[in-house]
């Protein structure tokens, strides 16, 4: 039986990327990159060849290979694995760049900002000082090819081959052999005498000041050029002279030397330096001191190199709030430093965080999320979007918090389009509703009727033909007159979508009877979007063979291409309410006083206006979709039929004199009344009185009643025996689902119920009053 040998290097779990080395520092070892084979993650290989007749070259190496093995300090080279055979030696790192490769790339891509280096210096100094102060041991080695570069920009010290302790154990330093790395050594070693008195600090100071030097002026030619500072900052030149002075005594300590730089003013005192040191301490900061940290964070992401942001920032701000707690405060820098990643990276790193976010319960994050959805909601997918974050979403429709139900209504414009079927035209279509007739913050119904506007587009065709007439119609009939505002610019924004029998018999009369709106701005845009219908049906009159053409997007299925037409209409609705939620949707309205006149809002023609009414009134029917039967007894008998807000509807009024948009004056709005009554006009509901007589039973041609039938009777469309459909819902399907006609019945029979109780009431205390007469005193009552 033969046994073959297996290869240590074939079995090597990483492998040489097959690109040529990079070009490493002077030396044995050579750089490759490379890669781990389970996983593919990118590392650097630092390869030395054992060679015949260099055993002492290789026992440095191999020193190395166990300094770097034992020595774990963030700012020095991360080790991950090694392999030592007979013929080679491999460490293999994290994934790193020489400092001097580095510096050329970005040289050519517009350079490193000062910033930049700050922190780069920063990271090197504070390595020496980790190594001297903590370790006792001198690096000897100190230079531009002992920097590397990794992927966030974070610089390590590396080339730890000629490392020696400082206490003297293992002898002296070892010899380099090389020139190019024997010039960083300082003056001092050349005198052989003992005079010089020096601290073991002193040597890796000097070179630490050749490192400076590099940085900003290039490749050392020779020792004397450190005289001449060259492109060091000001701020930095008294510190760099320190560490060049010909006498060792004076170099200050790694750790003082960085004391000296961080002072007010110094070179390492910059916002970037203290966000790294904040986001190395971050672990052990206090909560208030994270808070405050990731608000002013943001602000300073702009002038952040990316690497950095994507690299080092993002996975913080991870971590923050998957153990941290932070809240919704990494929100704003997270989506910020989104911006650097690739789709791909978004999918991984971001998203499975965003669709937790979304079934937090905690009312900052929620609102955040739904004003920074435009920011990623390009990157869901319809799967995630309709069973991991709508059914969360829709939680805010039912929100005590109107500002969190504004929001919600807003974010649907972002996510209609990827909603499905179901979620769209039912689930969604429900909750709009309620909102548009029940809520009782007037910008909130506005912004639900503009929106419903803006994605109509996208719902099937019978959820368009039941819903969108139905919904608008109710919109012009709300008490907010931005409201009936939307409602009108709805039917424009959605006018391919009516059939021209819907356009004459449904649209038009509604839009006349707000041709006499109280408010001028609502008559102005009635009057246009009629003159658009009249325009539409004329040419249709003139032409019939073009009623295909203009109907053809009434059958035609979700068209989310038609969706743009409507983006430039009431946009002043959305944006408007956005930034003045606090100041136009109280949480705990004020209730409305009980005796002031409250203007009437415009009526449907044909019914006779109501005259203004001092409150107490008699109670009509809520239409609160929390309506309440016996237990509201109070409530309801001291509110009226149809009030408005207790708004200061002059000033707005005054604003308005040549009809401009509502949006440059919402400021000057102050919501401040209660909206528990619904807008829904009472007629309606109620039958009209007994005796009364319908528009077709008079003789409209003569003084004399006419016995005889309306000859126009027959060429209605609609007949009058018809029953008028619920004003609580969208449509005769009654979709929405949420039992408002039910309730709305039961809400009137508990109204005319209390009516006949009072009446009875009253007329029994009427009747004894009147059966008992004056009584004198003294008298007996006989029977």
């Amino acid at each position: 039986m033969w046994f073959f040998a297996r290869d240590p290097v074939r079995d090597f779990p990483f492998e040489l990327s097959p690109e040529p080395p990079e070009d490493g520092p002077p030396g044995p070892w050579i750089l490759h990159r490379g890669r781990k084979k389970a996983t593919g993650s990118a590392v650097s290989i630092f390869v030395y060849d054992v060679k015949p007749g260099a055993e002492e070259q290789t026992q440095v190496a191999k020193a190395a290979f166990k300094r770097l093995k034992t020595l774990r300090h963030p700012n020095i080279l991360a080790y991950i694995d090694g392999l030592e055979t007979e013929k080679c030696l491999h460490i293999v790192t994290e994934a790193v760049t020489p400092l001097g490769t580095y510096l050329k790339a970005r040289a050519e891509a517009g350079g490193l900002k000062e910033q930049e280096l700050s922190w780069g210096l920063h990271q090197i100094v504070k390595a020496l000082s980790f190594l001297v102060n903590d370790c006792n041991l001198i690096h000897n080695n100190v230079c531009m090819a002992a920097v590397f570069v990794d992927r966030a920009g974070e610089w390590k010290l590396g080339g730890l081959d000629y490392m020696y302790s400082a206490q003297g154990n293992g002898g002296g330093p070892p010899s380099k052999g090389i020139p190019e790395l024997e010039q960083y050594d300082p003056p001092e070693l050349a005198d052989n005498s003992s005079r010089a008195v020096k601290e073991k600090w002193s040597a890796d100071m000097w070179r630490l000041g050749c490192l400076i030097w590099e940085v900003f002026n290039g490749s050392l030619p020779r020792a004397a050029a450190l005289r001449n500072p060259g492109k060091i900052p000001k701020s930095l030149v008294t510190h760099y002279c320190e560490l060049v002075g010909a006498n060792p005594k004076v170099r200050p300590n790694p750790a003082r030397f960085l004391q000296n730089c961080r002072a007010p003013g110094g070179f390492m005192s910059n916002r970037f330096v203290e966000t790294n040191l904040f986001l190395e301490e971050i672990q052990i900061k206090e909560p208030a001191e994270k808070q405050k940290f990731f608000q002013e964070l943001s602000k300073s992401l702009d002038s952040f190199p990316e690497d950095f942001c994507r690299h080092k920032v993002l996975p913080q701000l991870l971590t923050a709030f998957e153990f941290g707690n932070a809240g919704a405060v990494v929100l704003t820098p997270l989506f910020k430093v989104g911006k650097f990643l690739s789709a791909e990276e978004y999918q991984q790193k971001i998203i499975p965080v965003v669709v937790k976010m979304f079934s937090s319960t905690d009312r900052a994050m929620r609102i955040r999320l739904l004003q920074q959805m435009e920011q990623f909601i390009q990157y869901l997918d319809e799967p995630t979007v309709n069973t991991q974050i709508f059914p969360h979403v829709t939680h805010g429709f039912l929100d005590t918090n109107p500002a969190i139900r504004e929001q919600t209504v807003k974010s649907m414009l972002l996510l209609a389009p990827k909603l499905n079927e179901a979620n769209l035209n039912v689930e969604l279509m429900k909750h709009f509703a309620r909102l548009q007739a029940k809520d009782d913050q007037g910008p909130i119904r506005c912004n639900t009727t503009v929106c419903l506007g803006k994605i109509g587009s996208y719902l099937s065709a019978s959820t368009r033909h039941r819903v969108l007439t139905s919904a608008f119609s109710r919109a012009t009939k709300d008490p907010f007159a931005p409201s009936r505002v939307a409602g009108v610019l709805g039917f424009a924004a959605t006018h391919n979508l009516y059939s021209m029998d819907d356009c004459a018999h449904k649209i038009l009369p509604v839009l006349c009877g707000l041709t006499v709106d109280p408010e001028k701005s609502v008559r102005d845009q009635a009057f246009k979007t009629i003159r658009s219908f009249l325009s539409k049906l004329e040419s249709v009159s003139e032409d019939p063979t073009q009623l295909a053409e203009v109907e053809k997007d009434v059958h035609a299925a979700s068209s989310p291409g038609t969706g743009g037409a409507a983006a430039s209409w009431a946009g002043w609705a959305v944006t408007g309410v956005s930034s003045l939620t606090s100041k136009l949707i109280r949480a705990h309205p004020t209730p409305v006083p009980s005796e002031t006149t409250v203007p009437q809002r415009p009526v449907p023609e044909g019914n006779p206006a109501p005259a203004p009414a001092l409150a107490p009134a008699t109670p009509a029917t809520s239409g609160h979709w929390e309506t309440q039967e016996e237990d509201k007894d109070t409530a309801e008998d001291s509110a009226t039929a149809d009030r408005w807000d207790d708004e200061d509807w002059g000033s707005l009024e005054g604003s308005h004199p040549d009809n401009k948009s509502l949006e440059s004056h919402w400021s000057s709005w102050e919501v401040e009344g209660s909206w528990d009554q619904g807008w829904q006009e009472p007629s309606s509901v109620e039958p009209p009185p007994e005796g009364t007589r319908l528009a077709s039973e008079y003789n409209w041609g003569g003084a004399e009643p006419s016995d005889k039938g309306d000859p126009f009777a027959a060429l209605s469309v609609r007949p009058s025996t018809q029953p008028k459909p619920d004003p609580d819902s969208w449509g005769e399907d009654n979709w929405e689902g949420l039992e408002a006609e039910s309730r709305q019945v039961k809400a009137e029979l508990a109204r005319k119920k209390r009516e006949e109780r009072k009446r009875e009431m009253e007329a029994k205390r009427a009747e004894k009053k009147a059966t008992k007469g004056p009584m004198k005193l003294g008298a007996r009552k006989l029977d």
